[in-house]
């Protein structure tokens, strides 16, 4: 019977959850998804002085946010290091382990020795075949696996292939520190085998990693999990991912206004594809991910890409689901509060009623915002300075012969208001821009809006005139 998959998302809580955890956890996710298996999520707490409950929170939030969920509890490695601990002596008394008594001056000789002929600094395993009788009594030690010395370790990877390591450039690490608290490299492998992952898919960064946890794994009799270590994300230059590349936390992404849904489908194209297909849908994702089809090589982070992304799924929500996307995006922005008061009134259905025009445009959700401010402007409009430009003397008067005309109308729809306007300009003998730029303008404050005819209807009779008589003077 073959062992269901178990992966899991392991982040440290020094800070938000970055864009390339995000992607690591969304491999996770569509892998154990795909095969029916599960996701366990673990917090690797250990480093109690950087970690932190905002950047726990934070990293829950950001994973809720993309549609990412977990199987079971998150289990927080800081609460197992008595487990962590017996597995390091268990070792001991099994020979796979030993004490090591060199003292800080030691360890500091061996590495300018090491710096001096040009080679790795390397432990050099002093230890390693002495009697512990030898230390100095109540003398203070680290525990280090008694690694394989000839021969090599070979990492057995779903995404590298078989990437091979001399154990003669592996050397007797420090699983247990001299307070008894495990290292990384013990806690996560007695972590994964007691949570009974079977695949751990991570950064590309933890190949040398997995070399010496196959060593733990090796020495305590345990089945070795397959590997998958993906490529890290780069800028579009190829340098590391940094600040300036995109390198933000999830929250940063929301804030800027993209949608949940685009932000993934964007992730899952950087260093997985299945064809040319750039679009897809979660059901998609999910049936067709498998680690075979993740790439080698750096992936590049692209911000147009993803703009044009969620400019697509901006434009391909419905409205009443794109509403409930910004109601949702509103507590984190700075001016959020302000916002939600404001759609809490009658600015909310005409904001509503303007989502086909806006979100045309709009690459963003802050873009989309930001355009529909119209609607909830204060009068009298200051208007920007191209469209202060175009509200000349000529346009001002337009303005006034156009107010009194659509004052007129018995139904205010954009039809209506359309047909007054073309009736206006030919007689006028105008083009229709000549009239109808200084009433986008006037109404919004602005050269560039939705169609000015919707948005003559969003507003409604009563405003769309006064806005229009504040500017005609």
């Amino acid at each position: 019977m073959t062992t269901p998959v178990v992966t899991r998302f392991a982040p440290s809580p020094t800070g938000f959850l970055h864009i390339g955890g995000a992607r690591t956890a969304l491999f996770n996710w569509l892998y154990a998804r795909h095969t029916g298996g599960r996701m366990l999520l673990r917090i690797e707490d250990t480093d109690r002085e950087r970690s932190t409950e905002e950047a726990i929170a934070a990293i829950l939030d950001g994973l809720t946010w993309l549609g990412i969920d977990w199987d079971d509890a998150p289990t927080f490695q800081s609460q197992r290091a008595g487990r962590h601990a017996e597995i390091a002596h268990e070792l001991l008394e099994s020979g796979g382990a030993y004490r090591c008594y060199a003292t800080a001056e030691e360890l500091a000789e061996m590495r300018e020795t090491a710096k001096a002929e040009g080679r790795p600094p390397r432990y050099d395993g002093r230890w390693r075949d002495r009697d512990p009788s030898e230390a100095p009594e109540g003398a203070p030690y680290v525990v280090r696996l008694k690694a394989p010395q000839e021969g090599s370790t070979v990492v057995r990877d779903a995404v590298q292939g078989d990437v091979t390591f001399p154990n003669k450039d592996l050397d007797d690490f420090v699983i247990l520190r001299s307070d008894g608290s495990p290292t990384y490299m013990l806690a996560v492998v007695v972590d994964d085998h007691d949570m009974g992952v079977t695949h751990v898919v991570r950064g590309d960064d933890h190949l040398t990693n997995a070399a010496r946890q196959t060593m733990i794994y090796t020495a305590l009799g345990w089945d070795v999990p397959t590997w998958a270590h993906i490529p890290l994300i780069h800028g579009p230059d190829g340098a590391k991912l940094s600040k300036r590349h995109g390198a933000l936390g999830v929250e940063a992404y929301r804030a800027m206004g993209y949608m949940p849904v685009a932000l993934r489908n964007y992730l899952v194209r950087l260093g997985w594809s299945h064809g040319d297909t750039e679009i897809f849908s979660t059901e998609e994702m999910i049936e067709w991910f498998d680690l075979a089809q993740i790439g080698r090589s750096a992936a590049r982070f692209d911000f147009a890409k993803l703009e044009n992304l969620n400019g697509h799924y901006i434009r391909s929500s419905d409205d009443d689901t794109l509403l409930e996307t910004i109601d949702a995006l509103l507590p984190h922005l700075e001016t959020g509060a302000e916002l939600q008061e404001t759609l809490a009134g009658p600015a909310r259905e005409q904001l509503r009623q303007a989502l086909p025009g806006l979100k045309e445009r709009a690459k963003t959700l802050i873009d989309l915002i930001e355009s529909a401010s119209y609607i909830w402007a204060t009068r009298p409009l200051a208007p920007d300075e191209k469209a202060a430009k175009i509200l000349d003397g000529d346009a001002r008067g337009h303005l006034a012969a156009l107010a009194d005309r659509l004052d007129a109308l018995a139904d205010w729809t954009a039809a209506e208001t359309e047909a007054v306007v073309r009736a206006y300009a030919e007689e006028a003998e105008l083009k229709l821009g000549k009239v109808a730029q200084p009433l986008r303008c006037a109404l919004t404050g602005r050269t560039t809006s939705p169609p000015v005819f919707d948005v003559l209807e969003t507003l409604g009779r009563e405003e769309s005139l006064a806005r229009i008589r504040d500017q005609a003077g």
